[in-house]
């Protein structure tokens, strides 16, 4: 018998924080997190997401033992702002148990009906920020810290309960050696004389700060268009600049400015922290943060986890001012291997700015539907 529990104390949501450390004890390719970051995350005084959505978490039981877990997730501004009606479901884990993944799944379907919400979505975080679907393809490759992992066996369970593909994400890699300067070095000077452009290069956290509102507002701009985006408000701009860009290398940000000092392109690349968060297993005390920190400072693999342009200027040439900025930084550093975060599929525009670096889809993932 499967018995469903809600998260109602600090010590439940723990339990369900660490449940893929058991889950995936033995598997090389999962990534834990970092267990109190991850607990942060989930408190409604610390994330301010919870203005303007709410979330419950639960944990399955069979036999008295625990065997998954899933986060119920409603964002009020997409479905009362966008006529979104849609209920969200994320940190979805289970054994290969079908009885198990149908018991939470139906209820997540219990909350969306209460809420008059017309379908279900998932694997999906609370915003467009966070991590997006189930993999489906590309098992054995290590997870970046900015995805979920989960067991080949997940998709049958959600065939099994009757859920449909409503989205597909791609994530590619290419060696730092398929990069040819060539291919950008001379348009990107015309594009900087054409169009009044600079690029701002950073050393210093500090130098970045001023930015960082107009990136959001860019990057609210730029993303608009893409189905199911939600906005980041002023509130979560905060919370995100304080959560994140002082963990970014600065010289891995670069802002691209008109000759107003409007912000017309951003990108931001982060170091490979997942072979160093695998040695943390979970913890930055007494020698996680160390294993961190040697990343941030030697890593020769790096993700591309944002970049934006203003849609004024898109297919304007921008890319290349940004990929120029980069290639100086990387040949520097000496980095290998490129990685890039999961992109829809059907997002033709981003893919025709990194195909002249012959990139390889090494991993593919689905959102999966089912209406209420």
């Amino acid at each position: 018998m499967i018995t469903i529990k809600e998260v109602k104390s600090k010590k439940d949501l723990k339990v369900f924080v660490k449940f893929p450390f058991k889950l995936y004890k033995d598997t090389k390719a999962w990534v834990p997190p970092i267990i109190s970051q991850e607990i942060k995350t989930f408190d409604k005084k610390e994330n301010p997401v919870f203005n303007d959505a709410e979330a419950r978490f639960f944990l399955a039981y069979k036999n008295n033992e625990l065997v998954g877990r899933i986060a119920a997730i409603i964002n009020w501004l997409e479905v009362k702002n966008q006529n979104q009606k849609k209920m969200r479901f994320g940190w979805f884990d289970f054994i290969d148990d079908l009885a198990v993944s149908k018991a939470l799944l139906s209820k997540i379907e219990e909350i969306g009906k209460e809420n008059n919400l017309e379908y279900a979505e998932g694997p999906v975080g609370f915003s467009n920020l966070d991590k997006v679907g189930v993999v489906t393809e590309g098992f054995e490759a290590i997870a970046p810290m900015i995805t979920w992992y989960n067991h080949p066996y997940y998709v049958k369970h959600y065939e099994a309960a009757n859920y449909t593909i409503e989205k597909s994400y791609s994530e590619s890699r290419f060696p730092f050696a398929n990069v040819k300067p060539e291919t950008f070095l001379k348009a990107q000077e015309l594009i900087k004389r054409r169009y009044n452009l600079q690029a701002l290069a950073f050393t210093k956290t500090s130098e970045v700060m001023p930015y960082v509102d107009k990136m959001f507002d860019l990057f609210n701009k730029s993303y608009a268009s893409l189905s199911s985006f939600v906005a980041i408000t002023d509130i979560q701009k905060e919370y995100f600049k304080n959560k994140f860009i002082s963990f970014v290398n600065p010289e891995y940000i670069k802002f691209i400015v008109d000759d107003k000092d409007n912000l017309i392109g951003f990108a931001i690349v982060l170091p490979a922290f997942s072979k160093a968060l695998q040695k943390a297993n979970g913890k930055l005390f007494p020698f996680g943060f160390l294993h961190i920190l040697d990343a941030k400072k030697n890593s020769k693999d790096v993700i591309f986890y944002l970049i934006g342009i203003d849609p004024e200027y898109q297919n304007k040439g921008v890319h290349a001012v940004i990929f120029n900025e980069y290639y100086n930084v990387f040949s520097a550093k000496g980095i290998q291997t490129c990685f890039r975060t999961p992109e829809l599929e059907d997002n033709y525009a981003i893919h025709q700015i990194w195909k002249h670096f012959s990139p390889e889809v090494y991993r593919r993932r689905k959102t999966y539907r089912k209406s209420l």
